[in-house]
């Protein structure tokens, strides 16, 4: 019987995984492993996916259950207490015992993506969002020596700042701008953050965590102003790859 690897979150009709992983296991040849969608919509029903699926080794956790799946965890990697989010389960059962162990494989994919593209200038940063994506880029930036401003719809900390609070000297002075909410993802393609795109120029690098679609109006507003433009695409790749890598190590 095949092992059983997926990605659970709420929506889940157009993720990238599930197609990504069938295409690999065809592409490299990989028997015994299958990779299916888990949408559930209460975190709740995390215990009977698990229950109901004995053959599930390995989880993806997107939207919106990056930090709410925590306290379902017997253990958190390093990589996942550090920034307090989860990305990626590994799933052993010994004896009758299940054991879920918890990663975030979203810090590795994003500084991979993010450091060729990355130059001098780009001392501070900006997110847009406070999720468990936006935990795992500050984590990337603060580590990699950057200054991190979080945007808010609702901001309640001391480094939150309001979408409506953003003017030309906000993006001059953080000309590094990542989008890790969901805004501008498909099917909402005609929607973006709300940010002065007025005022960027070509210091400013605007990074977008979504890869569907290619080129978000976020981005394409950005290349207008001739900034520099990135995707989630790489980054996703190299996620998965990595989480591939802890599915399969035995550790």
């Amino acid at each position: 019987m095949n092992k059983l690897l997926g990605l659970i979150g709420y929506p889940l009709g157009h993720s990238f995984s599930a197609g990504y992983f069938a295409n690999k296991f065809l592409k490299e040849s990989i028997d015994g492993f299958e990779y299916g969608n888990y949408e559930i919509d209460n975190i709740n029903k995390l215990p009977s996916v698990i229950e109901n699926n004995p053959q599930l080794v390995g989880i993806n956790v997107t939207i919106p259950y990056k930090e709410a799946v925590i306290p379902f965890l017997d253990e958190l990697d390093d990589s996942a207490k550090n920034v307090g989010a989860v990305n990626t389960i590994k799933i052993t059962r010994t004896n009758g015992k299940v054991h879920l162990k918890g990663y975030n494989t979203d810090t590795y994919g994003f500084r991979e993506s993010l450091k060729p593209s990355l130059a001098m200038h780009h001392q501070k940063a900006l997110i847009l969002g406070t999720g468990g994506a936006a935990k795992a880029a500050a984590h990337v930036l603060k580590e990699i020596g950057l200054d991190v401003l979080f945007v808010s719809r609702k901001p309640a900390k001391e480094n939150e700042v309001s979408y409506e609070s953003l003017n030309e000297t906000a993006v001059r002075n953080f000309p590094l701008i990542v989008n890790s909410s969901p805004i501008g993802m498909y099917p909402n393609i005609d929607k973006c953050p709300d940010i002065p795109y007025e005022y960027l120029d070509d210091k400013n690098f605007l990074f977008d965590l979504i890869y569907n679609p290619e080129e978000t109006l976020f981005l394409k507003k950005g290349k207008d102003k001739n900034t520099l433009t990135q995707n989630g695409l790489p980054m996703l790749i190299l996620q998965a790859e990595k989480a591939w890598e802890i599915w399969n190590s035995h550790s």
